[in-house]
């Protein structure tokens, strides 16, 4: 019975852990095309989690099966921009974001990751 207590206190404390993330996607939805083809993307990430590793934090955004790492934003804090590719024949493009980061847990370091809702990019004069 107190094993069986454990397991719920201690599944009922990840979750609680884990609920205090929120993702912000802080890009324009519209670029006007541009000669590159490269496009700027940036993210916010603020968590209540007490136990991230906050040096770990490693994000990266996710167009399709590519991925792209990304980099801490000058002067601020919890944001991340990087670039991604669209292709001259494409007027949108959809990705979401990834957080890998570790965590503390009891006795060692754990893996997880976040992961954002998908947004779309529109590509274009907006006509």
């Amino acid at each position: 019975m107190i094993r069986n207590l454990l397991a719920v206190a201690l599944v009922s404390l990840l979750l609680v852990a884990c609920a205090g993330t929120s993702i912000t996607n802080l890009t324009p939805a519209r670029y006007p095309r541009n000669e590159t083809g490269v496009y700027t993307v940036e993210v916010q990430l603020d968590t209540h989690q007490q136990t991230m590793r906050y040096h770990t934090v490693s994000p990266s955004v996710v167009v399709g099966l590519n991925t792209y790492p990304m980099r801490p934003t000058l002067k601020t804090e919890n944001r991340w921009e990087g670039t991604i590719p669209v292709p001259k024949e494409k007027d949108r493009v959809s990705y979401h974001f990834k957080f890998d980061y570790d965590y503390n847990r009891f006795g060692a370091a754990g893996r997880d990751s976040a992961l954002s809702p998908e947004y779309d990019l529109q590509i274009g004069s907006g006509h």
